[in-house]
């Protein structure tokens, strides 16, 4: 995992230590066995998207202390699942990106183009596009 790259071809940066995101909660977008999920999307929470995600059976801003999860509100970054984030960018709802902190596995599920044009930093995304 510690040589892990993003979708721009460089090493992979942390997305977020409070809360202490990714599928092994280092807070980076890392994935490997028994990530079903390919948590690989750093991305910002917005209201939209976390209405969106409850819709879909997949509540974020619930805490959920027996799991150690906080919940999540606008503004949080997290670790998404790259199919979600298809879905919601397919629905209009997609939530921002830090593609510095997106890992390249997520190119399988989603193209760079829509990544860049989703990011919260486009001076990033344009310099390596």
């Amino acid at each position: 995992m510690s040589g892990a790259k993003n979708v721009l071809g460089r090493p992979l940066k942390s997305c977020c230590t409070n809360p202490k995101t990714g599928f092994y909660r280092t807070g980076r977008c890392d994935t490997g066995l028994g990530d079903d999920g390919i948590h690989v999307v750093c991305a910002r929470m917005t209201a939209e998207f976390l209405e969106f995600s409850q819709e879909r059976g997949n509540d974020l801003s619930t805490p959920m202390p027996l799991f150690g999860f906080p919940g999540l509100q606008p503004g949080n970054c997290w670790c998404l699942c790259a199919s979600r984030w298809k879905e919601a960018l397919e629905a209009g709802v997609a939530p921002p990106v830090n593609l510095e902190a997106t890992h390249i596995s997520a190119l399988e599920f989603v193209e760079l183009e829509d990544l860049q044009q989703h990011a919260l930093d486009r001076r990033v995304g344009e310099a390596n596009g």
